[in-house]
């Protein structure tokens, strides 16, 4: 998608809107945070083939239509990492937020990441538009990947007569189990993140389990002092409001 002149305008005029209030690098650097013990884990590479980024439910709300990100990032491969909030009894791990570094600069300042299509004028404080999760799942791509994704998937269904509600539970969930098996830190018994390449292709996608389950999410991007992107972060728990 281009976004209108009008949007860029609204953009430029809204930031204050779109700002996170907290210093998210945090989650990737403090061992205590809201009375909860931290740590980090990395979840593999993401290949990022024309540095338009995409983050979406893998399973309920990607496809062709999906649209990335309006700012473009350096192609490459990146390293994704995930903040824990490390278990305690009663509960397992979570997956506070997942960052993908673009540079070593330290982001100061957080801003929404936004496809530019969206009613900036009408957001109320507080109010976020981020991505739907429906399976539990979200997942970082490109476009390049998100069309690899979807040949993958028409394959499949076509090659064993499956219907797409049942990629996860024939095909996702013994990859899953697999990835636990092999990296059980911080991953419940069935898996909880997957470095997945997709089939007859070099391409890495990186799929993880979603804070608390279904919900909407918002992902940032953090610019450094020169106004540069340096990284996106995925809030899955916020943590300010979830543990204060």
């Amino acid at each position: 998608m281009i976004p209108t002149k009008s949007w860029r305008t609204s953009y430029r005029n809204n930031q204050d809107k779109i700002v996170c209030n907290e210093d998210l690098s945090t989650y990737f650097t403090a061992d205590l945070l809201y009375g909860k013990r931290m740590d980090i884990l990395s979840l593999g590479t993401v290949s990022l083939v024309s540095g338009q980024i995409i983050v979406a439910d893998p399973l309920c709300n990607l496809d062709e239509e999906t649209e990335p990100f309006y700012h473009k990032v350096l192609p490459g491969d990146y390293e994704v990492e995930a903040s824990v909030v490390m278990p305690e009894q009663g509960d397992c791990a979570r997956y506070a937020a997942v960052r993908v570094q673009f540079s070593k600069e330290p982001a100061v300042r957080y801003v929404e990441a936004l496809i530019g299509d969206e009613e900036l004028e009408e957001l109320e404080p507080g109010e976020i538009y981020g991505f739907r999760v429906d399976s539990g799942l979200a997942c970082i791509c490109d476009e390049v990947t998100r069309d690899a994704f979807e040949n993958f998937t028409k394959e499949w269904c076509e090659r064993g007569e499956q219907e797409p509600e049942n990629l996860y539970n024939e095909y996702f969930a013994d990859l899953f189990l697999d990835s636990y098996e092999k990296n059980p830190k911080y991953q419940r018994e069935e898996g909880d993140y997957l470095d997945w390449i997709i089939p007859n292709t070099p391409f890495h996608m990186i799929l993880f389990e979603s804070g608390f389950g279904d919900g909407v999410y918002p992902v940032y991007y953090g610019f450094d002092a020169n106004g540069q992107i340096c990284q996106m972060v995925i809030q899955l728990i916020d943590l300010s409001i979830q543990y204060q």
